[in-house]
């Protein structure tokens, strides 16, 4: 049977999102687990889901069971997390190409390092930033369709973004000259 539920009494929903929360988390992240195959990333997408919906209950309609939107929720993020990785790992296959067209063993030796460091720098980047930089940098995405796609404002992307940078730029700083001679050449 299908109901139109729209969230619109502050408690109610509260308690409602709650008791959804605590009844199909268990649930929901096996399902998040069984395509992604990430423990903490199942984690993640099932919080992600929970976390929009009680950001947008004032426009969300549940014509649905409330498991069966949970369910099809969690597929979604699922499905556009392993897209992202998808993305990720295809930057991380054409740096690598780009590498292998480096003819200076000793430029190499360097850029293998930088890449190193790149990726722990990023690794080091706070959750939110890191996700706004990959956007911008490694999928391209302008600040206005990574502010829609994370549903936070467009100055919180540039925030997000100048710490990012300014993170990267003090980790990286020993890298300099390769990165000039690496960009000098494209």
């Amino acid at each position: 049977m299908a109901t139109d539920t729209i969230f619109t009494n502050h408690a109610r929903d509260t308690q409602m999102i709650e008791d959804a929360f605590k009844s199909h988390f268990k649930g929901l992240h096996q399902y998040a687990y069984a395509i992604i195959k990430d423990e903490i990333m199942a984690e993640e997408m099932v919080q992600n889901v929970f976390y929009k919906l009680w950001k947008n209950r004032d426009t969300i309609k549940v014509n649905e069971s409330m498991a069966a939107y949970l369910y099809r929720s969690v597929y979604n993020e699922s499905l556009n997390y392993l897209k992202h990785l998808k993305v990720k790992m295809a930057y991380q296959a054409h740096a690598a190409r780009t590498m292998e067209d480096i003819n200076n063993a000793a430029d190499k030796l360097k850029l293998k390092e930088l890449e190193t460091k790149l990726e722990e720098a990023l690794r080091e980047l706070p959750e939110q930033c890191r996700t706004i930089f990959q956007m911008s940098r490694f999928q391209e995405l302008k600040y206005m369709e990574i502010a829609g796609k994370l549903g936070i404002s467009v100055k919180t992307v540039e925030n997000q973004m100048g710490k990012a940078l300014k993170i990267l730029r003090h980790k990286l700083v020993d890298f300099l000259p390769v990165l000039l001679l690496l960009f000098a050449g494209l």
